[in-house]
């Protein structure tokens, strides 16, 4: 479970290291399934990380078809390879709320910000080697720090800035609405 208040996401994470492409956050089959119908979100979010190999330790929980883990931490180049919009749906409708990495892709992180769907986060350190999968934290948006729930121990993250307010406000378009910058 995450809660996004007051600038902090809370969660329990699940941790991967370099290079996580899109064919591993969604195998390119599916991307016929169309997330703007309520059907099709479900669907994307019972499939998020499904093309990561085998032996992989389960992201989605099988009985409530999301995510069992809001936060993805992970090292440098995340959401590297296609453009595919399709990705970044799949982490959202999973229940997926935030993402922190070293880096990502360019398109990818464009992606999470135009839809809204969840935040990039750039950690300063490379938390993937740090933290394992189960541990919880706390990102602090406002004060640019990562806490590990269970020491304390507190980690630098990159200003987020109006990032953060444009995909609380449900992506790029939704804040130009709410901030009178379009009709």
């Amino acid at each position: 479970m995450s809660v996004l208040q007051e600038n902090i996401i809370r969660g329990t994470v699940y941790v991967l290291t370099d290079n996580i492409d899109t064919d591993q956050i969604l195998t390119a089959e599916y991307l016929k399934v169309n997330p703007s119908t309520p059907e099709g979100y479900a669907q994307l979010a019972s499939l998020a990380m499904c093309g990561l190999p085998e032996g992989s330790l389960p992201f989605i929980d099988e009985e409530q078809g999301k995510a069992k883990y809001p936060i993805i931490v992970a090292g440098q180049n995340f959401g590297c390879g296609s453009s595919r919009e399709h990705a970044v749906a799949a982490l959202g409708a999973s229940g997926v709320k935030a993402v922190l990495a070293q880096s990502y892709a360019r398109i990818f992180f464009r992606n999470c910000v135009s839809t809204g769907e969840l935040l990039p986060v750039a950690a300063q350190e490379r938390l993937c080697d740090k933290l394992v999968t189960g541990d919880r934290i706390e990102i602090d948006i406002e004060n640019q720090t990562v806490t590990l729930l269970e020491n304390s121990e507190k980690y630098p993250t990159d200003p987020v800035g109006e990032l953060a307010n444009i995909v609380a406000a449900g992506g790029l378009f939704s804040y130009a609405r709410a901030t009178g910058r379009i009709k």
